[in-house]
């Protein structure tokens, strides 16, 4: 097999083509490298690669690679990410922005994140990454097109935008009225330094070489661990790929009531991811933990071996999984801050799901009863235990005040105040004292 080369929107195929004999396959996911070195590729190059919604490519599958004899090389984007992480274990990076994450100048992915168009058309990118801005600033300067001061100025603006929304004529539009902005729209269309780009290029350039017999540096090939994940991933690849996620949508689609759920959920996920970027908000540890415990909780994994294997199960991998808690923290969060608006908003929803009267009803016939809540001597652990394991069949939340803050209450006394209500409601006329 020729040489493989991973890209979408950095490059387009003919600009990969015209430089180097290869395979042209699209942005690297999780288990595109493990394929490809089935087939034994001379050399393997990752330009491009998925960051969100789709698992990204393991370190472990390069390692695999460079393990099996073939070289790996890594630029401008996903490549030079995963150069730099690797680069001790004998990955070849190439280009400024390679050296740039693996020296510690740059450290977040969203520099080179882009928006792009979907596969159909080509993965054409939709706005500017951080590191071709930051290329373009500095020769503008370099060229007494921007002055220092509107130069930081301009890169502050952009940085704080989320990936998606990094346009050039965005950042200008904010920045109107700063010294050299004016010449810099003009400079820049014959001025803009494709960053990316020209990484790749070079990597190509590099591939190329060494195809044609340029020796590669001596590096110590460090054996990969067959870890139980790693195994998981291997046997799952070699059985035979699962349905694309494509057919997995269709067949989503095919119930348009779970679909509407499921795409509002996604919706919300999408939206606080913006609003944590752009707010700079880091989760913490305990968040994550926090959400795990829930999610297992609910899923009734409460062994490590049963959480392993629902990951495997779902086509999961522990960063995968990881992703997925982080986004439900996300979102809890986004609620949490927006929980004093909240209540028109939800009877809104009510009524447009015809949900409204039925609920109505309900606490209007509960409220006539006048239950005495906080004076009725029921015991307090008999009514949580009635409400989760009775009621939801669920057991009942280590983190009471946390689970009550995530539907809009104060705390634990307004949650006990609300389901001693509803206790006292399903047994009006039956002695409460009762076993049950």
């Amino acid at each position: 097999m020729t040489a493989v080369v991973f890209v979408g929107p950095t490059l387009a195929p003919q600009a990969v083509s015209d430089r180097l004999d290869a395979t042209i396959l699209p942005p690297v996911r999780q288990g595109d490298v493990y394929r490809v070195v089935g087939d034994k590729p001379t050399a393997i190059g990752i330009i491009d690669g998925f960051f969100e919604g789709v698992p990204s490519v393991w370190h472990k599958e390069i390692l695999w690679a460079i393990e099996q004899g073939i070289p790996v090389f890594g630029s401008a984007s996903m490549g030079a990410l995963r150069a730099a992480e690797l680069a001790d274990f004998g990955m070849i990076g190439v280009g400024r922005i390679f050296e740039d994450y693996r020296d510690g100048t740059l450290q977040d992915d969203d520099e080179v994140a882009v928006l792009h168009s979907p596969a159909e058309l080509g993965f054409q990118p939709l706005s500017e990454p951080m590191v071709s801005i930051r290329a373009t600033v500095a020769q503008a300067r370099s060229a007494g097109i921007l002055p220092p001061d509107t130069s930081a100025e301009v890169l502050r603006c952009a940085k704080a935008m989320h990936y998606h929304h990094r346009i050039w004529p965005d950042i200008l539009n904010a920045l109107p009225e700063l010294p050299g902005i004016a010449e810099f729209a003009d400079w820049l269309p014959t001025g803009r330094i494709d960053a990316k780009a020209r990484d790749a290029v070079a990597m190509l350039e590099r591939m190329s070489e060494h195809l044609a017999g340029t020796p590669l540096p001596p590096s110590d090939t460090v054996r990969t661990e067959h870890t139980l994940m790693w195994k998981a991933l291997r046997a799952r690849i070699d059985a035979g790929d699962p349905p694309t996620d494509r057919g997995v949508i269709d067949e989503l689609r095919l119930q348009p009531e779970l679909y509407a759920r499921v795409r509002d959920r996604a919706v919300l996920t999408l939206l606080s991811r913006e609003e944590a970027s752009r707010q700079d908000h880091t989760l913490e540890r305990a968040d994550l933990v926090r959400q795990m415990e829930a999610h297992r909780a609910s899923a009734g994994l409460s062994r490590r071996s049963d959480l392993m294997a629902w990951i495997e199960a779902n086509d999961l991998s522990p960063e995968g999984y990881e992703t997925m808690l982080a986004d439900a923290a996300r979102i809890e969060a986004a609620t949490a801050s927006r929980a004093g608006r909240l209540d028109a908003q939800l009877l809104s929803e009510l009524h447009r799901s015809d949900q409204y009267t039925l609920l109505r009803d309900r606490a209007v016939s509960k409220a006539e009863q006048a239950f005495p809540t906080g004076q009725s001597g029921v015991d307090r652990l008999r009514v949580l235990i009635w409400y989760f394991e009775s009621r939801l069949d669920q057991t009942v939340p280590d983190d009471l005040d946390s689970y009550a803050v995530a539907l809009g209450l104060a705390g634990r006394d307004a949650f006990y105040e609300m389901i001693e209500a509803e206790f006292l409601y399903c047994h009006r006329g039956a002695d409460t004292g009762a076993a049950e």
